[in-house]
């Protein structure tokens, strides 16, 4: 796995630092978010892959035995029914690498992440 102290400048360079069954899902994860956000730009923050639109949208992670997504607390308690089959907690939720990757509820969190920041960006520019 990643090197913890080791400095990412992309998320090419992030995904490239596991193995590849690991890439691939990361990659996956990716274009999932990409599809769901097209106009996001992706950066590295908190040394992990983040894709902002008017602030953070969404953060993910590969861990030894999990995916940790960060769709701040308002994506997690939006879905929570659905998420409730993951352990998770107020602003994060654990994929199991041992299950397959919910890549449909991805999508749909990062959609309404999408338009909760799009909102909050038109109420700043009305204020």
């Amino acid at each position: 796995m990643a090197e913890p102290k080791q400095q990412f400048a992309t998320i090419d360079e992030y995904i490239a630092s596991f193995p590849k069954d690991i890439q691939a899902i990361l990659e996956q994860i990716r274009a999932t978010i990409r599809n769901a956000a097209p106009d996001a730009e992706e950066a590295i923050n908190y040394q992990i892959p983040t894709f902002t639109l008017h602030g953070n949208l969404v953060h993910f992670a590969a861990f030894k035995k999990h995916i940790g997504f960060y769709p701040a607390p308002s994506g997690i308690e939006k879905f929570k029914n659905e998420l409730s089959a993951y352990e998770g907690a107020k602003g994060s939720v654990k994929f199991r690498l041992d299950k397959p990757i919910p890549y449909e509820l991805i999508s749909k969190i990062v959609a309404f992440r999408v338009q909760e920041n799009l909102e909050k960006a038109k109420g700043k520019k009305k204020g």
